[in-house]
């Protein structure tokens, strides 16, 4: 990303809902009545979708790209639970509801699209399309996920770690933010290698990263400054809510009916969903030749995804 496209992205404001102040950056016209939200993932920020923000505007859309709780210089409150799916979704209908849209296209990636699926259950009357990249819908299953994780793969396994020893990976990350997000942000690689245990926790230490950076000096910049700030602990506490989340979502009609587009990482290791299409069945699947940072490695073609995606709902639909 070049200087001219680093000084392009929207100005924050500050906006309080649902109980915390967001961190939000939006372009395009509200008037133009089709809000479309973008929802970042782990450890990233609103900046990841710089290079889709342009393209969306372009195309009519009124962008809305918030830093989620524990994230930038949104508010990171104290106690695990103020991070739990009911609160990360509550965020998302607050900021529709602060806007005045009964509902709006959702786009997340990673966590985030962790959280767009779980909006379009929870509350299904706001959100009319679906476009995650890399996390597919996740089946719910028979036991809450961090003590199935557990139970195939070990307490060392980051997510189960995260959980049961807090503080500790968040010390490490903290220790050196720059360090963590460069060994992290590399192209056509996975996010993690395929074999479970303390994986982050090694990638933030090593000296010998893999793969070609994917941050330019840049963009490095905006994400160490940011996590300098707020610290890792927010976006950790995500994780240590899966159990949490997953009772919360139990009452819940587990089948997601609104137009979907999934798009994954050929060379990602987080696993596709055999049948995605049982569970969200008007969803379309395609891939990228890309690692974990789809939307960001692959910028020109992500978008052309996206867009041409978009346009065949919009025509459909009149």
């Amino acid at each position: 990303m070049n200087s001219e496209s680093l000084m392009s992205f929207p100005e924050p404001t500050i906006i309080a809902v649902n109980g915390v102040e967001l961190e939000v950056f939006e372009a395009g016209a509200h008037n133009a009545g089709r809000p479309i939200v973008l929802c970042h993932g782990f450890p990233d920020l609103a900046y990841t979708w710089r290079h889709q923000v342009p393209a969306l505007v372009a195309a009519g859309y009124h962008v809305i790209v918030p830093n989620q709780r524990g994230y930038g210089n949104s508010a990171r409150p104290e106690g695990v639970e103020a991070y739990d799916i009911e609160h990360l979704t509550g965020d998302l209908v607050a900021l529709l509801d602060h806007y005045g849209y009964a509902d709006a296209t959702f786009i997340g990636h990673d966590w985030g699209a962790f959280v767009v699926w779980s909006l379009t259950v929870l509350h299904p009357d706001r959100v009319n399309r679906v476009i995650a990249f890399s996390m597919p819908y996740l089946a719910r299953g028979e036991m809450p996920w961090l003590d199935f994780m557990e139970a195939v793969l070990g307490s060392e396994y980051y997510f189960v770690h995260f959980n049961k020893q807090p503080g500790v990976a968040a010390a490490v990350f903290d220790a050196d933010p720059g360090r963590f997000l460069t060994n992290l942000y590399r192209r056509n690689t996975p996010l993690l290698p395929p074999e479970p245990g303390m994986e982050l926790i090694r990638i933030a230490r090593t000296d010998a990263p893999l793969g070609e950076p994917l941050l330019t000096e840049g963009d490095l910049a905006v994400y160490t400054a940011a996590f300098a700030t707020s610290g890792f602990t927010g976006g950790i506490n995500w994780y240590r809510n899966l159990n949490r989340d997953w009772h919360q979502l139990g009452a819940a009609d587990p089948i997601i009916r609104q137009p979907a587009l999934m798009i994954y990482g050929d060379r990602d290791t987080v696993m596709r969903a055999e049948s995605l299409a049982s569970l969200v069945p008007n969803v379309t699947e395609t891939s990228l030749d890309t690692g974990h940072w789809v939307h960001q490695e692959r910028p020109v073609e992500a978008n052309q995804k996206i867009l041409e995606w978009l346009a065949s709902h919009d025509a459909s639909a009149s």
